[in-house]
């Protein structure tokens, strides 16, 4: 049986309000991440992504209350990212009403902290995000942290490869080259990941045009993630699903507006 293809609307939220910018700058207000999450389940979004790209230590209590108020809101499976950094922060956000977590620097500092969330969790609860941008590394990729302004001195299909022997359910590769510019997903990428990765495989960084989604598609991503195209209108989740389904790729209906 072939899986539906996910689609799945990003939060960026900084204080409290969904941020969007290009290369993680440059941010603008996009909007209040309840009402926005809430008009992506009528869309018909298969899931959300909620990042906390402030994630201080005081932001945490607050994306908790927005964890709860989103959840109260939607009814497909919401991830939750930003400042998670042990076992206790996963159970937290799972009693807020996350279904799925995802980590990136913490992990790259304490790689066993991936086998502790999939031992306690389950490795479907937990998903690895990858930033991730073009350098002289034996794979051509290198992982960053900082919004990708900093190296984080790891070859990014390397990391991979140790996440998925770790335990991580999923990974979300994000393309720091293209983030926000519109100009495409990084074929390159995502078919480089595909070839050392079992785990389903969520591309992000450069949705532009409706062919871009095929084309991450056909690269090997199992879900296509995107922000500011929908944040801003560009296009709506129904214009991708119809595009994807004329195309003969397996999406969830659109449901009647």
């Amino acid at each position: 049986m072939t899986l539906s293809v996910r689609i799945i609307p990003c939060l960026d939220v900084t204080d409290g309000r969904v941020v969007k910018g290009v290369n993680f700058t440059d941010l603008v207000d996009a909007g209040d991440p309840v009402e926005m999450a809430a008009l992506y389940n009528t869309e018909g979004a298969d899931e959300l992504t909620f990042l906390d790209i402030s994630a201080s230590v005081a932001g945490r209590e607050t994306t908790l209350e927005v964890v709860r108020r989103t959840a109260e809101q939607v009814f497909i499976p919401l991830t939750v990212g930003g400042g998670i950094r042990s076992v206790e922060d996963v159970d937290r956000l799972l009693r807020a009403g996350a279904d799925k977590i995802s980590i990136n620097t913490s992990a790259l500092a304490r790689p066993q902290l991936i086998a502790e969330i999939a031992d306690r969790f389950g490795s479907q609860v937990l998903v690895l995000s990858v930033d991730a941008r073009r350098a002289r590394t034996d794979s051509g990729f290198e992982v960053t942290t900082h919004g990708g302004r900093q190296s984080a001195g790891v070859d990014a299909i390397a990391w991979v490869e140790q996440a998925c022997v770790l335990g991580v359910g999923e990974i979300l590769l994000n393309s720091m080259d293209a983030d926000g510019t519109r100009a495409g997903y990084d074929i390159g990428m995502i078919t480089a990941v595909r070839a050392v990765s079992k785990v389903p495989l969520i591309a992000s960084g450069g949705a532009g045009s409706l062919e871009d989604f095929s084309a991450a598609l056909d690269a090997g991503a199992d879900a296509l993630l995107a922000a500011s195209v929908f944040h801003f209108g560009v296009h709506r989740i129904g214009d991708v699903k119809r595009y994807l389904g004329a195309h003969n790729y397996p999406v969830r209906a659109v449901p009647a507006q």
